[in-house]
Parts: structure tokens; C-alpha cells; sequence
């Protein structure tokens, strides 16, 4: 885009709004044009300042953040970066805050604030970058169905298999997508989504209410079965690994691979190694681009290997490089994905 990238942030703490505006003015290609403490003057200074992206905090005084974000993806869609506390119910919030419509977060911890806030600025400054070329739809407000899905696929073939998935900005609506859709006896899943620690669980936990398989944040030598997703936690690397004929998950705090920690990269390596040709990979919406050699290993592998589509992507970065080094053997949108991964199995 021509210009600098205009921010608006929203929140009710004074030294927070602050600390970001100061934080975020150091970066030549952001311009912070205002600030707000409440949604209320946030909705008018949106319409008079018109900003790129809004970074907005999830619990607000007079309308809480969620209620706000509804109203502005229904009647003035922009793309909006969510501003979290390291809490349960912060959580909980910024996973609804992506549901409804958010492109993305960044978590700030609750204590000591103005320094924990100094530390997410070069974060919060990239998913600005990245947001602003996010493509936004007006979003219409739905019920969640929390119904398990029913499945029209008999019993299919699930021995030995593995589904590796690995997804990064926009991924936690993505996944739910893919994941509903599941049937309760599909393979063995292993999933790495980009999120910090304490993130992963609530992510986890909220899945696993609407599935028809289990989903659960993975423990370290967990064993990886049929009708079971297991989700990397936040802050920790997850690799495959075998005894037999049985797979299992191996958590470490290793550094950081292309700058992730979990890394799709060393998931989808992991399988290659372990699993071979008796795996699926799937690398779905994210920015940069974690997973693309590894996709391209386990397809080398003998591996079915699939790749989200750019239309139906918040943010097709992933994807793109995937496809780019000729890993991907069909390239499907998000809605068709569950389908291919089936399609696999028979």
C-alpha cells in the first residue's frame, strides 16, 4: 500500500494506549492517527480518522470488546488486532474475538505492564504489516453450533495414519472448520498453530466441545490414536516419534525455527522421518513461511500433502511457499480440505 499503515488503538488504560502509540510511532511505515478508551469514541474517531487497522482490547468498559468487534464486522469491516491478557477469560475472549471476525492478537502478560508491552511491539508492529493486506469480509453474526457433526463416511481406513497440520494467522478459524468435520474414528492428528502459551489449552479445550474427536492440547509422550487431534502447546516445539507400530508426541523448548516456537516445520519433519508415506500434511492460512520445506519433505517422503488455496486464506504466506517449492499435491480451498484429507484414507 502507498503511505503509512494508520492506526487507531483502542483501550482503556491510559499508560497502555500510551506505551503502544509511542511504541508503534518508532516504525516509519505506521502512523498512529489516534487513540481511543472506549468503543464508544473508538466507532466515531473510525469514521472521522478512517485507520488501516485498529488494535482493540478485549475487556473494554461500556461495551466490552466482543459486542463492539460484532458491530464493526457487520457495518464497517477493517482489519482489527486484538490486544489480550494472559488469562483464562482473556483467553477465552480473544478466541471469540477470532471467531467473530479479528485477524489476529497479541498477548500482553498481566504483570508489569509497561515493560511486558515493550516486549510486543516488533510483534504487534508485524501482524499490523500483516493485517493490513488481509482481505476483510462483512461478517453477519451467527450462533455457534455447537452440534457434533455427523458424518456421512463409513469406517475408514485408520491404521497407521497420520494427519499433520500446520496453520498460522487465521488458523484458529480455520482449523475449526476442518476439525468439525472430522469423524470420530479419522487418524491419529497432530497440529501446529502458531499461539503463545496458555492460548493453546483454551484453544484446545473450546475444539473439543465441537467436535465429534477428541482434541486436546498434547502432552509430552503422548501417544497419537485414532479419533484424537493433539495440539502443540504454546511455547514448545511437538515432533512425531514411533516405538513400533505406535506414534507418540515429543514436547521440548528447543530454540525457535523460523522464528516459531511451536514450528510447523519441525512437526512436518518429524512426520516425514516417522511416518513417511503413511502420513497426510496440510499447511493451511498463515503469514511467512514455517511448514514449506517440511511439506516438501514429507511429500518427498511418500506423503499426501495438501495446501489451502489463496481465496479462501486470511493470509496466504504459508500456503504460498508450500506451493511455490512444489510441495503440495492438490491445493483446495479451506471449505474442501476435509474432503481431500478423506479422500487420502481410501
Amino acid at each position: 500500500m502507498n503511505g503509512k499503515i494508520k492506526v487507531l488503538i483502542v483501550d482503556d488504560s491510559a499508560v497502555v494506549r500510551k506505551i503502544l502509540s509511542s511504541g508503534l510511532s518508532k516504525y516509519p511505515d505506521i502512523e498512529v492517527v489516534g487513540t481511543a478508551p472506549d468503543p464508544f469514541v473508538a466507532r466515531d474517531k473510525i469514521v472521522t480518522l478512517k485507520p488501516d487497522v485498529v488494535t482493540l482490547d478485549v475487556e473494554m468498559p461500556r461495551m466490552d470488546g466482543i459486542s463492539f468487534l460484532q458491530r464493526l464486522m457487520a457495518y464497517y469491516p477493517l482489519p482489527v488486532i486484538m490486544v489480550s491478557s494472559l488469562t483464562q477469560s482473556g483467553c477465552e475472549t480473544t478466541l471469540k474475538a477470532l471467531e467473530v471476525g479479528a485477524v489476529d492478537f497479541v498477548a500482553k502478560p498481566t504483570l508489569d505492564v509497561s515493560n511486558s508491552l515493550n516486549d510486543v511491539i516488533d510483534e504487534l508492529a508485524e501482524k499490523i504489516r500483516t493485517s493490513v493486506r488481509v482481505k476483510i469480509k462483512k461478517k453477519v453474526l451467527k450462533t455457534t453450533d455447537t452440534k457434533r457433526p455427523q458424518t456421512s463416511q463409513a469406517l475408514i481406513k485408520t491404521t497407521h495414519k497420520i494427519v499433520a497440520i500446520g496453520a498460522s494467522t487465521g488458523g484458529t478459524e480455520a482449523l475449526k472448520e476442518v476439525l468439525t468435520q472430522m469423524p470420530p474414528n479419522a487418524p491419529g492428528i497432530v497440529i501446529v498453530q502458531h499461539m503463545p502459551a496458555l492460548f493453546t489449552k483454551a484453544f484446545a479445550d473450546r475444539l473439543n466441545t465441537l467436535c465429534a474427536i477428541r482434541v486436546s492440547e498434547a502432552k509430552d509422550g503422548e501417544s497419537v490414536v485414532p479419533g484424537t487431534a493433539l495440539i502443540a502447546p504454546g511455547g514448545y516445539h511437538m515432533a512425531l516419534n514411533r516405538s513400533g507400530a505406535r506414534y507418540y508426541v515429543t514436547i521440548n523448548q528447543d530454540p525457535p525455527v523460523r522464528r516459531h516456537r511451536p514450528s510447523v516445520e519441525v512437526l512436518f519433519e518429524s512426520v516425514a522421518k516417522y511416518a513417511g508415506a503413511n502420513a497426510i500434511g496440510v499447511i493451511m492460512t498463515g503469514m511467512g513461511d514455517d511448514g514449506a520445506s517440511g511439506l516438501l519433505k514429507m511429500k518427498e517422503a511418500g506423503a499426501n500433502t495438501i495446501a489451502q488455496d489463496e481465496e479462501s486464506c486470511v493470509v496466504f504466506g504459508m500456503p504460498k511457499e508450500a506451493i511455490k517449492l512444489g510441495a503440495a499435491e492438490k491445493i483446495v480451498s479451506l471449505e474442501k480440505i476435509p474432503s481431500a484429507i478423506l479422500s487420502f484414507l481410501n
